[in-house]
């Protein structure tokens, strides 16, 4: 219930989740279940001490991001920071050190540290030239940065980047789902996607979304050259008359 509700009514979820830790709450995908939930309600002592138990019960520290950005929404910078700096950091995922890595970005800007937020995001997943899942929100979280530091035109050509990987990927707007079904899930998540060449299909794509401009300016002429013939001819018959 939890799960079915998260998104559409997060508020009910938690309540399904606090009822879930009241009868299981030495169950681990309880206690995360609830953790999760109270962090999508920005209820985050709760999700802090959730998180803090599942992790306590199970060592698994793939939602120390989230932990982190509690630490950060209640105030506490300097221990979120201390936490995203810990060893466990070695041991997560490319898409956790990625989520890591927007959040600690987000705490220096908060901080007024552009260039500390600009340097935190220059992570080894910040590969322009292979897209994985995470590619196109680490590509614009970076565009944002470069943005704040007033470097606009390296923001835009970012901003393009996260595009191009969402077309490579079969995410965006400019989407070939065979690119990413062909890879398999195994393969993107350790080799990526090329998505190089994916910036003239995206290119492509746009132009041929694009609509026709200025269609009724090509069609003007004809209609007058049409309109003077038939005048021309009306003075002919006159003069024959």
């Amino acid at each position: 219930m939890v799960g079915r509700y998260i998104y559409d009514d997060p508020a009910f979820a938690l309540q399904h989740a606090r009822y879930a830790v009241s009868r299981a709450g030495r169950v681990a995908a309880v206690r995360e279940a609830a953790a999760v939930a109270a962090y999508e309600n920005e209820e985050f002592h709760e999700a802090l001490k959730e998180f803090r138990t599942y992790r306590r019960m199970t060592g698994d520290d793939a939602h120390l991001p989230l932990m982190v950005d509690c630490e950060r929404a209640l105030g506490k910078p300097e221990k979120a920071l201390e936490l995203a700096t810990s060893e466990a950091v070695e041991n997560l995922e490319s898409s956790a050190k990625v989520e890591l890595a927007i959040v600690v970005a987000g705490i220096r800007r908060d901080q007024g540290d552009l260039e500390g937020s600009l340097k935190a995001l220059e992570i080894p997943q910040l590969d322009r030239n292979r897209g994985f899942s995470y590619s196109p929100r680490l590509f614009r979280a970076y565009a944002e940065a470069l943005r704040g530091l007033g470097r606009g035109r390296e923001a835009a050509a970012w901003d393009r980047q996260a595009v191009v990987a969402e077309a490579a990927l079969g995410m965006g707007q400019f989407s070939e789902p065979e690119i990413f079904d062909l890879v398999g899930e195994d393969a993107e998540r350790e080799e990526g996607v090329a998505i190089e060449d994916a910036v003239s299909d995206a290119e492509t794509a746009a132009a041929d979304d694009a609509p026709e401009q200025n269609d009724g300016e090509q069609n003007e002429p004809a209609q007058e050259e049409t309109e003077q013939d038939d005048t021309e001819q009306e003075e002919e018959r006159n003069r024959g008359e």
